[in-house]
């Protein structure tokens, strides 16, 4: 798998949405985040939950950009703020 930050580092998203994810990383709760976002629990690792995340994600953008009713903010920053902290595990894993 490629480096979960140089994958991050790829995204193109207005600064103000990476802004506001960035500052719900103080409040994020990780289990209840994931129960949140990932219902379906499908993955075990933090590298599946990251390459789940990351389609979710590319699913949000892509309904914010095409101007879709069912995009929601509010989901789209909780989402980017759990890749990020998903990123940090995955690549804190891949160095030990």
């Amino acid at each position: 798998m490629k480096d979960p930050c140089s994958i991050l580092g790829t995204l193109r998203r207005p600064p103000l949405l990476v802004r506001a994810a960035q500052f719900g990383l103080t409040e994020h709760n990780r289990e209840r985040s994931l129960r949140r976002l990932l219902p379906e629990n499908r993955a075990r690792t933090t590298v599946e939950i990251f390459a789940q995340l990351v389609e979710k994600e590319a699913w949000l953008d892509e309904a914010r950009r095409s101007g879709e009713a069912t995009y929601s903010i509010s989901r789209h920053i909780e989402v980017l703020a759990a890749l990020i902290i998903e990123a940090r595990l995955v690549k804190r894993a891949m160095a030990a």
